[in-house]
């Protein structure tokens, strides 16, 4: 696969609870660490993709108002949404208009402050991401469809509320090393296994909280790459799919497809195997979500996902390491953002960048974001 399109910057805010600024002021974060980090200017930007969940925004169409903020006008710039895979649906749009050569330098900007609107509000919201007449009216949440994920796998493969607990115990070591990150502290075993049920057998810990945030991504041409910077990440394979929206349409829960699909179409591109990944981002929203992405993305065969997690093959040092900023469980969600954190993340790695989290010798890495309870699936493989 030649290099087409290149990442030359990255950039994110601190994840939080509950951000005192607005949401352009929260953007800026990004945005200007980005800029800094690929060494250019405004003036250097052809495009924006602005990525968000907007009815969290109390602002409409926020994408005009960041732009502006940014000093972007009167380059175009695009809203982008699929929930929260927002931002790299977003590199997926960006990367197609530097391919067609319309613009040489797009940034990708996914943003979210879920502190705007209060708790109750919050959840009405992510229920009505499921079918509002079919399911969203009998209670299906996102704990309550995940947990619906962990109950088929449980039943299919025999893993267990244990094999949970020790996803989340290796967020939380890796989260504790992430300045970046809601959570840093440490967790054992008793804890995972002993906190609160939110959606039987999904407990207190084995769900990711909502945060406030955003993230930041320059994509570059391959000329325009290779004059600006000096530590250009290659975008090597994409994937993308959707996957029916009602559960009930689905064939099986104890995966998702959307994210077989995507992963195929992503390692077909680059021409690599899931053996050739040195480090992953999965999309790990809940435990079980980590664990079926293992199996989904091909880092084991259907069931055996747990042996990874077990043996510590997902920790650094291991066969394939898997979210070692803490992921989502530790890092927190912040919708739009939370596709280009992973991104960056993996960027790092790659540019060898990393700190106490760097795998050694990362050459080749690979993103996967998912969009609502298994809707929307994009995977990105990334090489230096």
């Amino acid at each position: 696969m030649p290099n087409d399109v290149a990442i030359i910057g990255v950039g994110q805010s601190a994840f939080v609870r509950n951000y005192e600024g607005s949401i352009r002021e929260l953007a800026f974060e990004a945005y200007s660490e980005a800029m800094k980090d690929a060494g250019i200017t405004n003036n250097d930007v052809d495009a924006s993709m602005i990525c968000s969940a907007p009815e969290y925004d109390q602002q409409r169409s926020p994408s005009s108002l960041i732009a502006e903020y940014l000093g972007l006008n009167p380059q175009p710039t695009f809203a982008i949404e699929t929930v929260c895979s927002s931002s790299t649906t977003g590199i997926r749009v960006a990367y197609s208009l530097i391919k067609s050569g319309l613009h040489d330098v797009v940034v990708v900007l996914g943003f979210q402050k879920m502190s705007e609107i209060s708790s109750a509000d919050s959840q009405e919201r992510m229920g009505r991401g499921a079918d509002i007449m079919w399911e969203s009216p009998f209670g299906t949440m996102m704990p309550a469809n995940y947990a619906m994920h962990a109950r088929a796998h449980f039943a299919r493969y025999g893993s267990t509320e244990k094999d949970l607990a020790l996803i989340r115990l290796k967020a939380a070591k890796y989260g504790a090393l992430n300045e970046k990150a809601v959570y840093r502290k440490g967790l054992d075993l008793d804890q995972c296994l002993n906190a609160d049920v939110v959606a039987s057998p999904l407990k207190r810990f084995d769900c990711c909280a909502n945060a406030d945030g955003s993230s930041c991504l320059i994509l570059a041409s391959a000329d325009k790459a290779k004059e600006i910077s000096k530590k250009p990440v290659w975008i090597r394979g994409l994937g993308s799919a959707t996957a029916s929206l009602t559960m009930s349409g689905r064939d099986a829960l104890d995966g998702l497809n959307c994210a077989r699909v995507a992963a195929k179409q992503a390692y077909d591109m680059a021409g690599l195997s899931p053996q050739d990944i040195d480090v992953a981002e999965v999309h790990d929203c809940f435990t079980i979500a980590e664990l079926m992405a293992y199996e989904n993305l091909g880092f084991a065969e259907p069931g055996k996902g747990v042996e990874l997690i077990q043996n510590g093959e997902t920790y650094i040092g291991g066969k394939i390491p898997v979210n070692v900023d803490g992921g989502l469980l530790s890092k927190g969600h912040p919708i739009g953002a939370t596709g280009g954190s992973q991104t960056r993340t993996i960027v790092l790695q790659l540019r060898g960048e990393a700190g106490d989290i760097q795998v050694p010798g990362a050459e080749i890495g690979l993103v996967h974001n998912i969009g609502g309870v298994g809707v929307y699936g994009n995977v990105i493989i990334l090489g230096r």
